[in-house]
């Protein structure tokens, strides 16, 4: 009666110890499929059609190339303005400021769309230089900007601006921007 209880739980414990050894088996060969799939997985990189090159942001500071099209996209953003797109244009460019001067720059703003709000009067800008400078988080643009009233030019002037810049963490965001006066500016002043 021993000798059979003995053998019985014998046959109870290799069935087991199969089981077990198939389970395994079957998990490795999971494992290797699951490596497999993982190794020959495409790469996936977001690409930009006005992107030249690749560009990464990284804790070290900012590259020239990012800060040039931030400032590229903002500046056209924040200069190029209509009566019937002010409340839009208004919450865009604060939405790229930086949360320390947000007070500021809306308040500018919103003396611009005061101002602005309920004419036919529009302006246009044409970038035709820009510099930037990385390590000092500022950038200028230089171009024409074009007032109209409805449909006809009332101005064309040679205008420069200065952006500036915060970067915490992996963000650039807009602390501030003003016109600074051009060579011809200080000619006609001088």
């Amino acid at each position: 009666m021993l000798h059979d209880f003995a053998h019985e739980r014998q046959q109870v414990l290799l069935r087991q110890r199969n089981m077990f050894a198939l389970t395994t088996a079957g998990l490795a060969v999971a494992l290797v499929v699951a490596t497999g799939l993982a190794m020959t997985r495409a790469r996936e990189v977001v690409l930009l059609p006005t992107l030249e090159r690749p560009l990464t942001v990284s804790s070290a500071g900012v590259e020239a190339d990012y800060l040039e099209l931030v400032t590229r996209d903002v500046a056209l953003m924040l200069l190029n303005r209509s009566p019937e797109g002010l409340d839009y244009w208004m919450e865009t460019i604060l939405d790229v400021a930086d949360p320390a001067h947000r007070g500021k720059l809306k308040a500018d703003l919103v003396k611009i769309v005061a101002e602005q709000r309920g004419s036919d009067v529009s302006q246009a800008f044409v970038i035709t230089q820009m510099t930037v400078d990385p390590k000092g988080l500022s950038s200028e643009v230089s171009g024409k900007l074009k007032t109209f009233v409805g449909s006809q030019v009332i101005a064309s002037d040679e205008r420069r601006f200065r952006l500036t810049w915060t970067y915490r963490g992996l963000r650039l965001a807009l602390a501030g921007f003003a016109q600074i006066s051009t060579d011809k500016d200080q000619k006609e002043a001088g």
